[in-house]
């Protein structure tokens, strides 16, 4: 296999060398505004001698705010002297969305967490996906991505990991998950059209390193709830990899193992319109059950129409807008893991 185009981004932080470095990475951007200008994309790292390496990030979609704040937090209060290996913060990935709050960039409409594996010369997401995925990532042993519901959706403060062939990696995520310290931990197998490959977990299982998503509450808004889960999570990943001692572990409740597979276990809007719903997080709901309602303000005499599960399981996520399009995502669920998935 050849080697990759190098990427156009540039470090302005020293990765390999022991303390605490904060900087950016630049990316060149010329505007009307600024012809020789640059986007300046914080990152952090720490490092103590050779050891295992953690990246941490969020905002891959830039109104997802609970990782962002953890990272901050984390940026301020971790001392490199007390880790064995390094610690790298990028807790704005999609600077341009995470700058304006927004899901997808103002710049290009890039969804960064859809365009792994990037260009080196592409659109402005594509060169961040890019550096990520060539850069970042073959310098890490685990990686931890913190997401949260953003604008549309609300989330049940959750910890996930794709299922994989593979079943020694497999156990390995598992082992992550649990260490995480989720109330709620889910396992997918993809099947809403996300497109895997063109993920960050499709990079990380590209480039090798192990990787856990979350789903940290949502609502364009912060839950004080789902950010402590956060912070517990992202210091017991640090504890689990060997990269912080275990006298820092965190006690946490066993998570709740749960997994989200194909379609049935999405429920769409059918039609645009003002959504009721008829259940919320954390419910237990079985097939056939009404989800909710799609109303027509615009028409008040036309019938209304009702949406329904088509399986059972536990609600880990809904929508949050009243407003909806035919499209949207409205819930989904998890279901219970056999005992052949539990490790």
């Amino acid at each position: 296999m050849s080697n990759p185009d190098p990427s156009e981004l540039v470090p302005q932080v020293d990765f390999e060398t022991d303390g605490r470095h904060e900087g950016f990475v630049r990316l060149f951007h010329s505007t009307h505004a600024s012809a020789y200008g640059f986007l300046p994309i914080p990152v952090v790292v720490f490092r103590n001698g050779n050891g295992p390496t953690a990246l941490l990030m969020a905002g891959s979609h830039g109104d997802e705010f609970e990782g962002q704040i953890a990272l901050c937090k984390l940026a301020k209060s971790l001392d490199y002297r007390g880790l064995h290996g390094r610690v790298i913060l990028f807790p704005m990935a999609n600077f341009p969305a995470a700058s304006a709050g927004l899901r997808t960039s103002p710049i290009d409409n890039g969804n960064l967490n859809r365009c792994y594996p990037g260009r080196p010369n592409g659109t402005v997401t594509e060169q961040i996906a890019y550096f990520i995925e060539h850069v970042l990532l073959p310098k890490a042993d685990v990686v931890c991505d913190l997401h949260s519901g953003g604008s549309s959706l609300q989330y049940l403060p959750s910890a996930l990991i794709r299922r994989c062939p593979d079943p020694d990696r497999y156990a390995l995520h598992l082992s992550l998950l649990r260490a995480f310290g989720a109330p709620h931990a889910y396992i997918t197998g993809g099947g809403n059209g996300t497109g895997a490959q063109q993920t960050l977990r499709g990079a990380a299982e590209r480039q090798g390193p192990l990787l856990i998503g979350t789903e940290l509450g949502g609502g364009n808004t912060v839950s004080s709830d789902a950010l402590r889960i956060a912070e517990r999570g992202i210091c017991n990943v640090l504890v689990h990899a060997g990269i912080l001692p275990e006298s820092m572990q965190v006690a946490a409740p066993p998570s709740r193992l749960l997994e989200v597979g194909g379609p049935e276990y999405f429920v769409y809007a059918g039609e645009t319109g003002v959504f009721e719903p008829r259940c919320d997080l954390g419910d237990p709901v079985s097939k056939g059950q009404l989800s909710g309602t799609i109303h027509f303000p615009e028409t008040p005499g036309k019938p209304a129409v009702d949406q329904y599960f088509a399986r059972d399981g536990t609600v880990l996520c809904k929508r949050v807008p009243g407003r909806t399009t035919r499209g949207d995502c409205l819930f989904h669920l998890g279901s219970e893991l056999s005992g052949d998935d539990l490790g």
